[in-house]
């Protein structure tokens, strides 16, 4: 009988044999079409100021578009993940340790740009972990892409996004044209979002700085350069130095609230409490109410700073990411309530052990990374089938523990 692996292999040399063979028998036009397409839209970048030689350097070696970038532009996910999901493989011990090390690392360059934006420096590594995993996902050249390359294979492939990638695309070549950086190390992903803190084009226009002060404004390679980048677009957007984005508080039970802003000592007249037991400080300020797991999970008081981090993405998981991170690298305790999980969880140490347990018995062959993803998610499930447990595809401690005795 073939071992799981074996055939997991198998599979994929099939796989890859045949991605081989349609490559091969793709029709020639569809690379001729992207190439017109890169000729006609000459035109258009000279009329937005892109000399010639801009041009061709930048679609030197472009013959054609992208097939992993329409593949990734098409993915829909099948499921909207949970809380703790989210928040499980973005917060967690290593993100925390890794923050505090390039806390110390960056220090006097973080003292500098502190002062000079008035952002918080663990905001600021809050967001470089969550953009970049502090600048390893720059390093792996499956998840970085030519982003001349990627912009125009959108424009010209997808016309929901199109638009978007000509205007992107456009901005790209005018970074390319001043000299911030190189046409080889003009990366991204498949979006185009660039460099350590992930800026699309026309972001990067508006908000790069030059901080490190050698006249390029490199968010590729200068941690100072991204990071400032970061905190310029915080606090042109309103970033008030000094302030927390939020709070955790505990709700009465039974109450209904209302929606919208209130002042935080209103909140409190109606019994909303910090976890802590502390008062609110300067209980004139405005804040709104987050349930992002319902009233079973923990429950937030938004200030004004959690709306900036919006500013940079727009998904209030994705601020309040940063803001939970940014609190625990600076050496504030978790959650005084957890999210809603079905299951005990792991530790990150003991995700990894789980990831590498399922690779040793050829159900995984991903990145032993902490990271439960789907292709973590679908090896736990084939397990649980194996080992007689519900097939809920949660990385629990009975998996793990079920797992040590394989």
């Amino acid at each position: 009988m073939f071992s799981r692996r074996a055939v997991n292999r198998c599979l994929a040399a099939i796989a890859g044999m045949a991605l081989i063979l349609f490559s091969a028998a793709a029709p020639a036009m569809a690379d001729a079409g992207f190439q017109r397409w890169v000729a006609e839209f000459r035109s258009v970048a000279a009329a937005n100021g892109i000399s010639a030689s801009t041009y061709d350097r930048a679609f030197r070696g472009v013959t054609a578009a992208d097939p992993e970038v329409l593949e990734k532009a098409r993915y829909q996910p099948e499921f909207k993940s949970p809380a703790w999901q989210y928040f499980d493989n973005r917060v967690n011990e290593e993100a925390v340790a890794t923050g505090r090390a390039m806390a110390r690392k960056w220090k006097p360059w973080l003292d500098r740009i502190e002062q000079h934006y008035g952002v918080s420096r663990y905001i600021l590594l809050g967001i470089w972990s969550m953009e970049s995993n502090y600048g390893e996902a720059l390093k792996n050249d499956k998840v970085m892409r030519n982003v001349v390359r990627s912009l125009a294979t959108l424009a010209y492939a997808d016309s929901r996004r199109a638009k978007f990638a000509r205007t992107q695309l456009i901005s790209a070549l005018k970074i390319l044209q001043r000299g911030d950086i190189d046409v080889h190390h003009l990366t991204g992903s498949w979006a185009g979002a660039m460099g350590h803190t992930q800026f699309i084009p026309t972001s990067y226009e508006a908000y790069a700085v030059d901080f490190d002060g050698d006249g390029r404004r490199d968010i590729w390679t200068s941690v100072p350069d991204a990071l400032a980048t970061a905190a310029n677009l915080l606090h042109r957007n309103g970033w008030r130095p000094g302030e927390t984005w939020g709070y955790e508080v505990s709700l009465p039970a039974g109450r209904k609230f209302p929606a919208g802003s209130m002042s935080l000592s209103h909140w409190a007249s109606i019994g909303v409490a910090r976890t802590n037991g502390k008062a609110f400080p300067a209980p004139s300020r405005n804040a709104e109410l987050k349930v992002p797991d319902g009233r079973a999970g923990p429950a937030f008081l938004m200030t004004k700073n959690f709306f900036v981090l919006k500013r940079y993405n727009n998904a209030d998981t994705y601020a309040l990411a940063v803001g939970l991170l940014a609190d625990q690298i600076a050496g504030y305790g978790g959650l005084a309530r957890d999210w809603n999980r079905p299951f005990e969880r792991l530790s990150f140490n003991e995700t990894q052990e789980l990831q590498k347990r399922l690779l040793s018995l050829g159900y995984y062959d991903g990145k032993i990374d902490g990271k439960i993803g789907e292709a973590s998610r679908s090896a736990i499930r084939a397990f649980q089938a194996q080992a007689g447990l519900t097939q809920d595809g949660h990385p629990s401690k009975e998996v793990l523990q079920t797992l040590r005795r394989f």
